[in-house]
């Protein structure tokens, strides 16, 4: 079996306009992302899950392996998924469809996708998505690597959400910073 570097530069050799990271996540921000949640939080959301890495940091806060539930699109992530993490249930279609396969009442959702690649409406399908299953009080966290922050203002505005800016992971390639967007308060 490739290591995941391997397998992340193969697919993105492959299929350059599925993965448009540079590299893969860093251990670092891996444990950013996932700061949020631990064995209390509940259900819990990964979209993009690529190789992984960030999936292996949410397990590692202590959230059961049946209450994450990963979304990827690219078929030799998610064989590499399934393999690498028992139990946890991943689903091979994009992020927009997740209220098809997730109930509401989902705690948080952890987003590796890269959001500002994406046209205005593949980004409010996606978030409008997350926020249809998540329960009241229930964040998205999502990483960018430029100054702004990873959704565009105006999905940000018609979906009502307000963004936190947690902080800046300088040991990954590019640097990049966590954020946390919830319901803005009515």
């Amino acid at each position: 079996m490739p290591s995941d570097l391997a397998l992340f530069v193969k697919q993105l050799l492959r299929r350059p306009h599925e993965v448009v990271a540079l590299a893969p996540s860093s251990a670092e921000l891996a444990r950013a992302m996932a700061a949020g949640v631990g064995p209390e939080t509940g259900r819990v959301v990964e979209f993009g899950a690529g190789t992984g890495k960030i999936t292996r940091a949410i397990l590692d806060r202590g959230l059961p392996p049946e209450n994450l539930t990963l979304f990827e699109m690219n078929p030799d992530f998610v064989a590499r998924l399934r393999q690498s993490f028992p139990g946890v249930t991943v689903h091979q279609t994009g992020a927009q469809d997740v209220a098809a396969f997730c109930p509401a009442g989902v705690d948080a959702v952890i987003s590796g996708l890269p959001l500002l690649s994406m046209q205005n409406d593949t980004q409010r399908a996606i978030v409008g998505g997350a926020f249809a299953v998540l329960r009241e009080g229930g964040s998205y966290t999502q990483f960018t690597y430029g100054p702004r922050p990873p959704m565009a203002e105006a999905v940000q505005r018609e979906l009502g959400l307000l963004a936190l800016k947690g902080p800046k992971v300088w040991n990954n390639l590019p640097p990049a910073r966590v954020y946390t967007f919830t319901r803005a308060l009515t």
